[in-house]
């Protein structure tokens, strides 16, 4: 299985480190949060995308994907009632996704809760109208440069729009385009599905609808650092690879970091990597 490192867990140190670093704590790629690249990440332009892409497989990692995406530059939304707002957002959300494959990247996660939340006396039907339009149109992007755009579920604590798989998928089946998916981010989905993971990735990743896992804990850390259980999800994991329904990179995402950020991605992937071990002793 191969694993892939949220890259903000380093953030304060270079790209080039950050890639280093990664490769040598035994992880496979780099998630990469582009406001972590460029304070405006729309100044990234092609030859320099080519260049971290370069700079990440030179240390023996890859750029597997992107996310965080509406971070940078400031004020973005989807759901805006601001029709200009609107169109300047899926504009950068067109261009990360040339940036995401000239990097070298599978897919996109598009979490960005606060540029998804349905604004002040609004309702959350015509906030998700819009959502569907600007996510319609980064998904066309997605299908001409072949990566995939996932719409994250996302705890109620985080948004009030798209908090379960389902929800997603049916928007994702209402913009009905092949580049248009979801994924399991284990924290949200620990806070918000009935289900437990391994029952969710058995359920929804024979659809198809699934394209990117993250794991973290409930509480936000680490996995291995909370209550919730991978070796159950490791598991489904594997199930998934054999039976051909998922092929994707999994990527740890902590938001809280104990002891630190380098501390956090170390015990994660020790952890992920021990339970492999063990499941091939079982």
């Amino acid at each position: 299985m191969k694993f892939a490192l949220c890259n903000e867990v380093l953030k304060e140190q270079s790209f080039a480190e950050q890639c280093r670093v990664a490769a040598a704590l035994g992880y496979d790629g780099l998630e990469v949060a582009p406001f972590t690249l460029a304070a405006d990440p729309m100044a990234i332009d092609d030859a320099q995308a080519r260049a971290f892409g370069r700079m990440a497989l030179d240390h023996g990692v890859e750029i597997s994907g992107l996310h965080w995406l509406l971070v940078a530059p400031a004020g973005l939304s989807i759901v805006s009632a601001d029709a200009a707002l609107r169109q300047r957002s899926t504009a950068v959300m067109q261009r990360l996704v040339e940036l995401c494959a000239l990097m070298g990247g599978r897919y996109l996660v598009h979490g960005s809760p606060k540029q998804r939340s349905v604004p002040p006396g609004e309702t959350r039907a015509a906030a998700l109208e819009r959502a569907r339009e600007c996510l319609a149109a980064a998904a066309r992007s997605a299908e001409q440069c072949g990566v995939a755009y996932c719409i994250e579920p996302l705890s109620t604590a985080e948004t009030d729009l798209v908090n379960t798989v389902a929800e997603a998928v049916d928007l994702v089946q209402a913009i009905g385009s092949p580049a248009l998916r979801t994924m399991i981010d284990c924290s949200a989905a620990g806070q918000m599905e009935r289900e437990d993971v391994p029952a969710m990735m058995r359920r929804w990743m024979p659809t198809g609808q699934i394209a990117h896992v993250q794991v973290n804990d409930p509480n936000r850390r680490g996995p291995g650092q909370g209550a919730m259980r991978f070796a159950p999800i490791l598991a489904a994991l594997r199930e998934m690879q054999a039976a051909g329904h998922y092929q994707g990179i999994v990527a740890v995402e902590p938001f809280d970091y104990v002891p630190d950020g380098m501390g956090s991605a170390a015990r994660a992937i020790g952890y992920l990597r021990g339970l492999e071990e063990a499941a091939e002793h079982d």
